[in-house]
C-alpha cells in the first residue's frame, strides 16, 4: 500500500521545511511514502526549497487558482500514480505530521473512506472565542444537513482519503475543498470518521481570507450551492417549507374575517400576501423536484467520470 502525502503551498518558505520534515518515514502498513507539493503561484522560495529538500513530486499552478483547485489537481495526480491513500495537510505547519498514522490508520483497517483530522476547536487556546462559536456552529449545521454524525470539524484541512475516495469525489469549490468533500461524501455513502489531533500555533495569517466573517461569508456561500447541488430536495423543499408557513398564516386571518367576522374586505391584504408567500414556496418545491432530476443524470455522468479515472 503506498501513500502520498500533499501540501498546497502559497508562499511557505519559512514553514515548508518543518512540514517535510515532521512526516514520518516509515509507518506500519505502508510500502512507501511519497510527498507531493502543489504550489499555487507562491512568489518566495517555496519552490525552490521543495527541490533542495527532493520531494517526490511537484505541480506549478501559473498564478493563484484557490485552494479548492489545487486540492483536485493533486487529487487527479494521485489517481494517475495509484495511490491507495492521499493524506493532505497545510504548508503553514498547523497540522503536526506525526498525526498520519493516526488518520490513515481506519483506511487501512478497511474502517473508513475518509478521515478527518479533529483539532478540538473548543480546546485550541490561540482560537477566539468567536472563531470557535462559529466553528461550532458551522459544523453543527453540516452535520444536520449532511446527517453524517463523525463530522466533528466540518473544515479541517488535515484528511486522509482512500482510492474510492479519490475516484468518488469532484470538487468544484474554488474557495476551499473541506465542506465540498463532506457534503459529497454524505451523499456518495462514504464512510467517514474522525481522529482527535491537536495543532500548532499559527505561524501567519490565513491566506485564504482577510479575516473570520469574510471565511464565513464564503464558507456559508459554497456550503449552499453544495447543499444544493448534492441535496436539491432536502434545501428547496425545507426552503419551500418556510414560505408555505409564512403565506398560510395571513390566509388563515383573512378566511377567519371573511367567515366569523364578517369583514373579509378589510383584510384583503392578507389575502394578496399569503397568495404571494404560498406561490414562492410552490415555485420552491418545483425547483426541488427538478433539482433532484437533475441529481439523478449527474449522477450517470459522475459514475462515467469514475469510469475514467478508473
Amino acid at each position: 500500500m503506498n501513500l502520498m502525502v500533499q501540501i498546497p503551498c502559497l508562499n511557505e518558505e519559512k514553514t515548508l521545511e518543518s512540514v517535510i520534515e515532521e512526516i514520518p518515514k516509515v509507518i506500519d502498513g505502508v510500502d512507501s511514502i511519497e510527498i507531493l507539493i502543489i504550489d499555487d503561484g507562491s512568489s518566495d522560495k517555496t519552490l525552490e526549497i521543495a527541490k533542495r529538500l527532493g520531494v517526490d513530486h511537484i505541480i506549478s499552478n501559473i498564478g493563484n487558482r484557490g485552494l479548492g483547485i489545487s486540492f483536485q489537481k493533486g487529487v487527479s495526480f494521485a489517481i494517475k500514480h495509484k495511490t491507495d491513500i492521499l493524506v493532505n495537510t497545510d504548508g503553514d505547519n498547523q497540522y503536526p505530521g506525526k498525526y498520519i498514522p493516526d488518520i490513515i490508520a481506519p483506511i487501512i483497517n478497511k474502517e473508513a473512506d475518509i478521515v478527518i483530522g479533529d483539532r478540538r476547536t473548543k480546546d485550541v487556546s490561540h482560537f477566539s472565542a468567536t472563531k470557535k462559536m462559529f466553528q461550532w456552529l458551522g459544523t453543527k449545521v453540516v452535520r444536520i444537513l449532511s446527517g453524517e454524525k463523525q463530522v466533528k470539524d466540518a473544515v479541517s484541512g488535515f484528511r486522509a482519503y482512500s482510492r474510492q475516495a479519490l475516484l468518488e469525489l469532484n470538487i468544484t469549490e474554488k474557495f476551499s475543498y473541506t465542506l465540498d468533500a463532506t457534503i459529497q461524501a454524505s451523499d456518495k455513502r462514504l464512510k467517514l470518521s474522525s481522529v482527535p489531533i491537536s495543532v500548532n500555533k499559527p505561524t501567519r495569517p490565513s491566506r485564504l481570507f482577510r479575516n473570520l466573517w469574510e471565511h464565513i461569508r464564503k464558507s456559508g456561500i459554497g456550503a449552499i450551492r453544495t447543499f444544493a447541488v448534492y441535496k436539491p430536495l432536502r434545501v428547496f423543499i425545507s426552503l419551500g417549507l418556510v414560505f408555505f408557513t409564512l403565506g398560510i398564516i395571513p390566509i388563515i386571518r383573512f378566511l377567519y374575517a371573511y367567515w366569523f367576522v364578517n369583514s373579509g374586505s378589510g383584510k384583503i391584504q392578507s389575502l394578496i400576501i399569503g397568495g404571494v408567500l404560498l406561490t414562492i414556496s410552490f415555485n420552491l418545491f418545483a425547483l426541488g423536484i427538478i433539482g433532484d432530476l437533475v441529481g439523478r443524470n449527474r449522477k450517470l455522468i459522475e459514475d462515467i467520470l469514475k469510469n475514467q479515472k478508473e
